[in-house]
């Protein structure tokens, strides 16, 4: 086995792990980091198959820019709700 083959199976069970914990947490903010993971793991598998764009653009966007989004909303969410 090549350690490339390694590196993918484990980044796919992992990937398959966290995006278990991010659907069954009870807890939002673990569920956003669980996203997270799923994120980045997705760009270093594109980074593998030789997809650098692609993987610029999910590094950027998906775990960058989304994950800051959710938390935005979350803490606005307990603002309001603190509020109240």
């Amino acid at each position: 086995m090549s350690i490339i083959l390694i590196i993918t199976l484990l980044a796919g069970v992992v990937m398959i792990g966290a995006a278990i914990y991010a659907v069954f947490s009870q807890n939002i903010l673990h569920a956003i980091i669980g996203f997270g993971v799923i994120s980045l793991l997705a760009a270093l598998l594109f980074v593998i198959m030789k997809a650098p764009d692609v993987a610029i653009t999910e590094a950027s966007i998906g775990s960058g820019l989304t994950i800051a989004v959710f938390l935005f909303v979350l803490k606005r969410i307990k603002k309001e709700a603190k509020d109240e």
